[in-house]
């Protein structure tokens, strides 16, 4: 399969429902990281942001099917090799967070944040949306900021929350704006 760079990121948006699903996955993940902060401790949900990290993939693709995608891209799309060494480099930047979060746990959530932010820099080319670009600074951003004025636990996962909630309903809704501007075959004139 001989894809160009536009038709296989059109196959990607198309797929994965222009990424929206899997970052409102996310964003449950850190909602769930924030509530456990906020109710129960900081170490706690250190373990419940990973452990709802390893299922981000699995409730996108629930979630890219409730919507009426697929939840996976056309085998041999060259860009599903990009996606899986991305995940790849997050998976091995976080011991380094985990590290940090050992030394004071505080510093792990900005940590998460400016790794995954980096991580949705790859998404730009991933789903050719600039708003990958304007999610990846916001989260690094963030996680530079809060690591920086030594935020809580409790502020870093609420944060990292809202702006994956955010920008997930708006690649969702990029996504549907898009999909309802592809033309459709109708009768002839």
């Amino acid at each position: 399969m001989n894809l160009t760079v536009s038709e296989a990121q059109a196959d990607m948006r198309r797929g994965y429902c222009s990424g929206g699903a899997g970052v409102l996955a996310s964003a449950l993940a850190w909602s769930a990281a924030a509530g456990v902060a906020i109710f129960v401790s900081s170490q706690q949900a250190v373990w419940v942001l990973l452990i709802g990290g390893m299922l981000i993939h699995p409730a996108a693709v629930v979630i890219c099917r409730v919507l009426g995608a697929s939840g996976t891209h056309a085998k041999g799309n060259p860009l599903g090799s990009l996606a899986g060494a991305s995940t790849f480099w997050l998976i091995l930047c976080i011991p380094l967070a985990y590290l940090l979060g050992l030394n004071q746990v505080d510093w792990f959530f900005p940590a998460m944040l400016l790794i995954i932010g980096g991580r949705y820099l790859v998404f730009a080319t991933l789903y050719g949306m600039n708003l990958y670009w304007a999610l990846g600074f916001a989260l690094a951003g963030a996680g530079i900021a809060l690591g920086f004025f030594a935020a809580s636990a409790q502020l870093s996962a609420s944060v990292g929350a809202v702006l994956e909630a955010l920008f997930g309903a708006a690649a969702l809704l990029q996504n549907r704006r898009s999909a309802r501007a592809i033309p459709t075959a109708g009768p002839a004139a």
